[in-house]
């Protein structure tokens, strides 16, 4: 059986997208593992920007209309009609609706990834237009979905609020990191706290953190807040920095990826993502994977095992004094060596044994694909 994934844009992993760096993962695995798989990508142009890959990625180039389905994809998918699967990867994606409904027509069958989409925060932005063009469009995707796949369980339940159903699945992605982990003495001189991300404000809680960390510096004024990342609202968040006056603690490095991205990430302490709305965000898994203490919200879908495992601190909501308590925390902890090290073994370990992607791939075909 061959596994097609579709996605919007080219599965890059260097891009700050991270839909795109979860599906270029989960092919570049599928693949390892000895399964056919390719990548579907609708992008801009289908100029070869990434790196090579284990896997063969096609590109269609999207349309104005955002209805409107790429030329080529139809006949693309009849030359597909036997023994395939097809895996659509992101909610409220308009060309998607219209893919669900080809693919549906030539009775192929397709599991659907909604990435977070249908949380209770994410639906209420906007909630009455999110509404009306569920029942319009969104309802009828998952209709025709064999399974949808959730990847965390704050989206099984908002699922469920708009759209009762026996077919999904909650199955979180794998994650691998193959680089030797330090537990050396501490290097830095005062605490660093970062965040790695799209520089979506509300959306990943970066307002909260601001909030929170002002705090911390009031008692701490030598910590420091490293932000990177990057979108159309660098400048807003640049802004709100200095309007707290936190230009001496708080550095926004903008978009970083490969080795500069990992050696930011290697030099913070602890990782802090107080994210409102996530699916199952790989940059907390990334640095828990580095033996990075995080603190993140119950909406990145991951606090239970921080806390089970005792690698860092979940709160309960978007709440900057109890960030700031957390943080406080942290500073403490961090100036006991043997404790610090403790906290981050535990880290480690947590990806290590529930993120294993062998075991991801082998739930996805029998839960998913074979079902």
């Amino acid at each position: 059986m061959e596994i097609i994934h579709i996605v919007l844009g080219k599965a890059n992993p260097e891009r700050m997208n991270g839909v795109n760096k979860v599906v270029y993962q989960l092919a570049t695995k599928q693949a390892a593992f000895g399964e056919k798989v390719s990548v579907w990508g609708i992008a801009n142009d289908i100029e070869n920007n990434y790196s090579d890959r284990n896997f063969e990625t096609l590109l269609f180039v999207k349309k104005t209309n955002p209805f409107g389905i790429p030329d080529e994809f139809e006949t693309a998918i009849i030359k597909k009609k036997e023994n395939v699967i097809f895996h659509i990867h992101g909610g409220w994606v308009p060309v998607f609706s219209s893919i669900g409904k080809l693919l549906n027509k030539y009775k192929l069958k397709f599991v659907f990834t909604p990435h977070g989409a249908y949380n209770t925060i994410a639906m209420n932005r906007s909630f009455w237009t999110k509404r009306l063009y569920f029942f319009l469009f969104e309802k009828k995707l998952l209709q025709y979905a064999t399974k949808i796949h959730c990847i965390g369980k704050s989206e099984l339940v908002g699922l469920k609020c708009i759209y009762k159903n026996r077919k999904s699945i909650l199955i979180p992605y794998g994650f691998e990191n193959n680089v030797e982990v330090s537990f050396d003495s501490i290097q830095n001189q005062n605490i660093v706290f970062g965040f790695i991300g799209r520089l979506d404000i509300y959306t990943k809680g970066l307002d909260t953190l601001i909030r929170g960390f002002k705090e911390l510096v009031k008692i701490h004024p030598n910590a420091q807040l490293w932000i990177v990342g990057d979108s159309n609202e660098k400048t807003k968040l640049e802004n709100i920095v200095i309007q707290n006056k936190l230009s001496k603690n708080v550095t926004l490095f903008g978009g970083k990826f490969g080795i500069e991205k990992d050696n930011l990430l290697n030099k913070m302490d602890v990782f802090v993502h107080p994210s409102r709305n996530e699916g199952l965000p790989t940059s907390v898994i990334e640095a828990a994977s580095y033996g990075k203490p995080c603190i993140v919200t119950d909406a990145t879908n991951i606090g239970d095992l921080i806390t089970y495992y005792q690698c860092g601190e979940a709160i309960n909501n978007q709440d900057s004094k109890d960030l700031y308590k957390s943080m406080m925390k942290f500073v403490l902890i961090w100036k006991n060596q043997s404790a610090f090290t403790e906290i981050r073994q535990n880290a480690t370990r947590m990806v290590k044994e529930n993120f294993n992607w062998k075991k991801v791939i082998q739930e996805f075909n029998s839960k998913l694909y074979n079902a």
